[in-house]
């Protein structure tokens, strides 16, 4: 029985899909809750995007309120801290 160099390359994409899962590319609500948490605690975006394995720009617009606008507020209430 002989291997095609088809039928190789479909076990190769094949093996690649179920081994490497796609990254995140935005965060939910919650999360964004913790990264307010995590930059008033002292971390720097960079040590937060690779916490949630994510990029950098997904942190940045997080905080400059491209991105889930209210999780600002909602941090800062959970913590009593006024945003």
């Amino acid at each position: 029985m002989s291997i095609t160099t088809k039928e190789t390359l479909a076990w190769l994409v094949l093996s690649f899909k179920t081994t490497n899962p796609a990254k995140p590319t935005k965060f939910i609500f919650e999360e964004a809750v913790d990264v307010w948490l995590r930059r008033w605690s002292g971390q720097y975006q960079h040590e937060i995007a690779a916490a949630y394995v994510i990029n950098r720009r997904a942190v940045n617009q997080v905080l400059k309120g491209i991105t889930h606008a209210g999780s600002k507020d909602e941090a800062a209430q959970r913590t009593g801290r006024t945003a």
